[in-house]
């Protein structure tokens, strides 16, 4: 059994003092308004001029009284309401959530998030004892109970490093502090705050919210203008984290970024005389780990074409990774791309070369090929919305294995199984989460 409703309940899922602070503005604001009723209403019904009965009391009195005696009664029914169990930041409500389980595949519990979503929910996850990074060496994660050893060696911290260089980014700031214009007066400029940040889809927040979780760190927030929530890490001890986490199982040319930031570390926030050691590209068989199982997760597709018109129908499946050929900072990404296509039994290719953006694609191009990439995610399975599109294509890879591809019923079903999958399904479960790398919810 599940349980979503504590994560969304818990501390890590609000913003920080500046929300509690907030609403108690509210509740002061509400409380002047009270008082201010009973003061008009006491004014009225005890110092009327003399001779003056409420039923000869002026239009404007009685609009006032009618005003004060609503407030009266509405007032403390918002508060408790609608403000209350926003500051309890879990105090109250996570005990009785602790006691609450409900399947994975029932998503009740995240409902309410259909009203957020076209704004910008954010949910927090450090210490209230932050308050500017050089003093971040006082940050107690959120979930002591984690043991960073352990998580370390653990599979996770592959399929974490797969997700980052797929979808993640790593931002590291040339200097410590913004220089000043002499002009200005400052003697400092401000802190430049370095961040690890990966990208999910809308649809993939339950599993956005279990890594944030595994982590016990890092916030969510909804990206503006494209379907996505960012989970960015920006705190001191969590950015350290993360660095132990995937230093050493890196594969691409964001090594060269995650070298940036060891290096910005080393040098502006010297660790009390420890160097972080910086680990080279990772040479491990690919079938080892998920690593890749973390990759495809971000940056790959499972595809189903179904041609079945015209004089030569087509039945293929494939699964698909495409990648420009040059990152942001100009490396090439042919290297691992040879790896991912060695193990897939097939071969880089170069597309859109009359594009600004030229790209490498490297797509299975036979049934042994597919069987090699579903034997791989059986074993490292997907945990985001592309688990149910993986557990689709490889029904048709077992089809295809079994020659029913060849049959008018295996290409109907075939026809059927596609016509439910990535932008066509509409259906969701969230069970596979409970498998999440044996991570107890």
């Amino acid at each position: 059994m599940t349980n979503f409703t504590a994560m969304l309940s818990g501390i890590q899922s609000h913003s920080g003092p500046s929300v509690d602070l907030a609403i108690f503005a509210l509740h002061l604001s509400g409380i002047s308004s009270l008082l201010g009723a009973i003061n008009f209403i006491t004014t009225i019904l005890n110092m009327r001029s003399p001779g003056i009965s409420l039923h000869k009391l002026a239009l404007f009195g009685w609009a006032v009284v009618v005003t004060a005696v609503l407030l009266l009664l509405t007032l403390p029914v918002l508060a408790g309401i609608l403000l209350v169990p926003a500051l309890n930041l879990a105090v109250f409500w996570e005990p009785l959530y602790e006691n609450i389980s409900q399947s994975a595949g029932n998503l009740f519990s995240l409902n309410f998030l259909e009203n957020l979503r076209g704004y910008t929910p954010k949910y927090f996850g450090c210490s209230l004892e932050i308050l500017t990074f050089p003093l971040c060496k006082t940050f107690r994660s959120i979930h002591t109970d984690n043991n960073s050893k352990n998580l370390n060696k653990s599979l996770f911290s592959y399929y974490f490093t797969g997700l980052i260089e797929g979808d993640g980014t790593i931002i590291t700031p040339k200097t410590l502090r913004s220089p000043v214009p002499y002009f200005i007066g400052k003697k400092q400029g401000n802190l430049n705050y370095p961040s690890i940040q990966i990208a999910f889809h809308l649809k993939d927040l339950p599993l956005a919210l279990l890594i944030q979780k595994e982590l016990g760190l890092g916030s969510l927030s909804r990206k503006k203008g494209v379907n996505a929530y960012i989970l960015t890490i920006n705190s001191y001890e969590g950015i350290l984290f993360v660095i132990s986490l995937i230093n050493g199982k890196m594969r691409t040319p964001k090594i060269y970024s995650l070298n940036a930031l060891i290096d910005f570390f080393n040098k502006t926030l010297p660790l009390e005389g420890r160097v972080i050691e910086k680990h080279s590209v990772s040479i491990e068989p690919l079938d080892s780990n998920p690593w890749l199982s973390g990759f495809i997760e971000a940056d790959a597709s499972f595809q189903v074409r179904t041609t079945l018109s015209g004089k030569y129908p087509k039945l293929e499946c494939k699964l698909e990774i495409s990648q420009t050929r040059l990152d942001h900072k100009g490396h090439d990404n042919i290297y691992f791309l040879n790896y991912i296509s060695e193990l897939l039994e097939t071969e880089v290719k170069k597309i859109r070369s009359d594009l600004p953006q030229p790209q490498y694609r490297v797509r299975t191009t036979n049934l042994k090929g597919n069987i090699k990439a579903k034997n791989y995610l059986l074993n490292f399975p997907l945990f985001g919305t592309k688990h149910l599109d993986s557990l689709d294509w490889m029904e048709v890879v077992d089809m295809f294995d079994r020659k029913e591809h060849n049959t008018k019923e295996g290409k109907e079903k075939i026809v059927k199984i596609k016509s439910g999958m990535n932008n066509y399904r509409t259906t969701f479960t969230w069970d596979h989460l409970q498998k999440f790398y044996y991570v107890k919810i």
